[in-house]
């Protein structure tokens, strides 16, 4: 039989991570309905819809709720109490019976609701980890944190460039490169092109009609590319809720624009969406000169690569994103990636700080 009536679980989630959800679960299982209040500062750099949204899928099973606090915590002052109290209890209206926390001002929290105060586990030692140490060092911190999140913080690359220009090359090379390092490196993942599987579908389906047919009797619409350009984001967003914090992309929704102009002419706005909705850290664009071109079957534009190399290092430019172009040998290329994403990663998370807390 559950103990309490109406639980409450408060925090910033910033992010989220193992001990929060260990909190969570425990007073679920005590009580008979559960209230988990995300109170996100405005000049957190991680929005309270994501927080929020983490925390419902983790706890699919309790009602989690959003508020804004921008009230800097002082445990020694009434009146800051009692501001705060304020936007907890706007969010979070009626009865509660329990608090649960792992801090130290639990009990006066509790006090302030007229409920039972509930520590759990304050020490954390069954989860040593805290939202600071997270912040820090996420990459630190990575099998505490649940795929939602591991999916936002990834570090996402992507690898683009004409066609026969090595970028399936490049990209595996650079995942393997980082699963050799081992620990959370080893689950790093690699993301196919999935335009180049949809074009291989088209053949077979057009040979299933004509057995006969090549590749330029494949004929492309300009609704085929949002197609394209929606199923690589959610491959990518798929991989990077398993994988480590580094995720590795055989081009992109991005890159989908451009080879839109080069099968159909002009743009198509939703591809442009889709593309300005993913959120990518590092493109490396690799350049034409000194690749072969090796018709594969699915390629005809080898007199095409230049303007292709010219059309998304202009679009790159344009659009403001960070790329880096690869030229020279494999293991050239290769070594001037992995020095780009190490860079990447050297340069951390930058978490903006929460608001000061008096104690």
């Amino acid at each position: 039989m559950k103990r309490h009536g109406h639980g409450l679980v408060l925090g910033k989630f910033y992010p989220p991570h193992a001990g929060h959800h260990h909190l969570v679960r425990t007073a679920r299982d005590r009580c008979e309905k559960l209230t988990v209040l995300v109170c996100a500062a405005s000049v957190e750099s991680v929005p309270l819809a994501d927080r929020v949204a983490w925390m419902r899928e983790a706890h699919p099973d309790v009602r989690v709720v959003g508020a804004v606090d921008d009230i800097p915590v002082d445990l020694t002052d009434a009146a800051v109490w009692e501001a705060h109290m304020a936007v907890f209890t706007a969010a979070v209206p009626g009865r509660v019976d329990a608090v649960f926390t792992s801090e130290e001002y639990g009990e006066e929290l509790a006090r302030r609701f007229g409920a039972e105060s509930v520590l759990v586990d304050p020490g954390r030692t069954l989860f040593p980890v805290s939202g600071t140490a997270v912040r820090a060092d996420p990459a630190g911190c990575w099998d505490y944190l649940e795929p939602p999140v591991r999916a936002a913080l990834a570090r996402r690359v992507v690898v683009l460039g004409a066609e026969s220009t090595g970028t399936t090359t490049l990209a595996r090379a650079l995942a393997d490169h980082y699963r050799g390092r081992g620990g959370i490196w080893a689950r790093t993942r690699y993301v196919a092109e999935y335009g180049r599987e949809f074009s291989e579908a088209k053949l077979a389906a057009l040979r299933s009609r004509w057995p006969g047919a090549q590749w330029e009797d494949v004929t492309f619409t300009t609704d085929d590319f949002p197609l394209i350009a929606e199923t690589q984001n959610a491959r990518e967003e798929a991989a990077a809720r398993v994988g480590s914090p580094v995720l590795f992309c055989d081009t992109d929704s991005f890159a989908t624009t451009v080879w839109h102009e080069r099968y159909i002419g002009g743009r198509n706005p939703l591809v442009e969406q889709t593309a300005d909705r993913a959120v990518h850290h590092l493109w490396l664009l690799t350049d034409h000169d000194g690749v072969a071109f090796e018709d594969d079957g699915l390629r005809d534009g080898e007199e095409l690569r230049p303007w292709m190399t010219d059309r998304f290092r202009a679009e790159l430019t344009r659009t403001g994103r960070k790329f880096i172009e690869v030229t020279g040998s494999r293991g050239e290329r290769l070594d001037t990636a992995v020095a780009a994403v190490d860079a990447l990663l050297a340069a951390g998370w930058n978490f903006t700080a929460p608001l000061p807390e008096k104690r």
